[in-house]
């Protein structure tokens, strides 16, 4: 991120690859409105929609659609900033970005537009990932989590604390500084009951952080279990549709199918695998490979035992021991009409007939962890955890050190690296290649 590049006016197609209806092309920049002169014959009205011919460098006419004008510092980028609102085609789109850079723009970079309006104040970081977190949600609790922390809540309750830490670090360092003055500050008891009030909000604020990184991430659920189990029956009854083909010849399944689905709020990635056998060769033996991999990157199993089948009952707690150490299994007992009396370990389910899959998809969704809060979930992502943890453990080395007796002074240290901790969050502290690595995850024209 060079300072220089706000210099530079900037241009991209703001909407998905492919045709459609409309498309936008997003320019901004201190050269927007000259290129508006030049493509529209004139700068339209300010935060206007109108209607345009827009023209190439030549005059020639390339299409008419709306046009939005939007002059700095009150835009998304805080930049003077026009969007073109043509007809969807990929070519007339293309001819549109040409010829901005024909008059003097440059291709953005992926998330530079999300950049600038960060740089510029108009939004902080925590914010300006929530818009790719809202293009990408699965789900509309997922959608609607990445809203709240597009509109601020997040980073509100993130600066919260930071002002809650400031004040505390404000008086634990002024009893240093007036140790031998007579002067009214908090008592070290005082000192440790605004440590524990604090404690608690990070707790909260944690539990929001951790179901909102659910609901952006997802997660994967692997089926797995011994060929002719039911374990492609079971995953068209999940999705609702016919999406593996079902055979009773053994090994049908012969690589990974993958599905998402929507699980109560929470989007979760199916995926179906090959049969677990010893004996498997050529191309199952191959798939077998595949599901062990998959078994390793899994959050979760749903591990598919045959009801009917009195040795694959028997032989689950060996199986299960085979599988990678600390995996997270369910055993779900299928085709329990045939056998509605048989006993054995696991859920009960009918993958054909349905039975049992409410209780299954409940109970998966609180093993995933999932669990919507009564304040709402907000959108967050693995590094605001780990910013938050930091922080939190600064904060408890803080408490650690006071109820030793150890001195206010590293007291107030350990508040320092937690206060900047949690500025990582919003952009208070951040580094450039931090920086560089969020908005490089962005689309083109976002």
């Amino acid at each position: 991120m060079s300072p220089a590049s706000s210099a530079e006016t900037i241009v991209a197609i703001a909407t998905p690859p492919g045709r459609g209806g409309i498309g936008v092309v997003r320019l901004s920049g201190p050269g927007a409105a000259t290129i508006a002169v030049r493509l529209l014959g004139s700068l339209p009205p300010s935060r206007r929609p109108v209607l345009r011919p827009f023209r190439d460098a030549t005059g020639e006419l390339l299409d008419s659609g709306l046009v939005l004008w939007s002059p700095a510092p009150a835009s998304f980028t805080g930049e003077d900033v026009l969007e073109l609102h043509a007809h969807g085609s990929p070519v007339v789109l293309d001819l549109l970005v040409a010829a901005c850079l024909a008059c003097g723009a440059r291709l953005a970079r992926p998330g530079e537009f999300s950049e600038r309006a960060f740089l510029n104040d108009r939004m902080d970081l925590a914010q300006a990932e929530a818009v790719v977190d809202l293009i990408n949600a699965g789900t509309a609790a997922a959608a609607k989590a990445a809203s709240r922390s597009l509109q601020g809540e997040f980073s509100a309750r993130v600066r919260t604390l930071e002002s809650r830490l400031l004040e505390l670090r404000m008086y634990v360092e002024a009893a240093i500084d007036f140790a031998d003055e007579d002067v009214d500050l908090l008592s070290e008891a005082g000192i440790a009951d605004r440590l524990r009030q604090l404690d608690d909000d990070y707790r909260s604020l944690v539990a929001s952080a951790e179901q909102g990184r659910l609901l952006q991430e997802g997660c994967v659920v692997v089926i797995a279990g011994r060929p002719n189990a039911g374990k492609s029956s079971l995953l068209n009854a999940l999705i609702g549709h016919d999406a593996a083909i079902v055979s009773a010849l053994p090994g049908t399944t012969r690589d990974v199918l993958r599905e998402r689905i929507d699980l109560g709020g929470l989007p979760v990635w199916l995926h179906d695998t090959a049969g677990l056998r010893d004996a498997a060769t050529g191309i199952e033996a191959e798939g077998i490979r595949r599901t062990r991999a998959e078994l390793e990157r899994a959050d979760h199993v749903l591990y598919v035992v045959d009801g009917t089948d009195p040795q694959a009952l028997a032989a689950v707690g060996a199986e299960l021991a085979a599988l990678p150490p600390s995996l997270p299994v369910t055993v779900v007992r299928n085709k329990i009409d045939l056998q509605p009396d048989t006993a054995g370990e696991g859920m009960p389910i009918c993958a054909l007939r349905g039975d049992g899959l409410p209780s299954l998809r409940a109970h998966l969704r609180a093993a995933l962890g999932y669990r919507p809060l009564d304040g709402g979930v907000v959108s967050a992502r693995r590094r605001h955890l780990d910013a938050l943890a930091r922080s939190g453990d600064r904060l408890a080395a803080a408490v650690a050190t006071l109820a030793a007796g150890h001195g206010t002074e590293i007291v107030a240290e350990e508040l320092r690296l937690a206060h900047d901790a949690l500025g990582e969050i919003t952009g208070r502290y951040s580094s450039d290649d931090l920086l560089g690595e969020i908005f490089a995850s962005f689309c083109i024209g976002k």
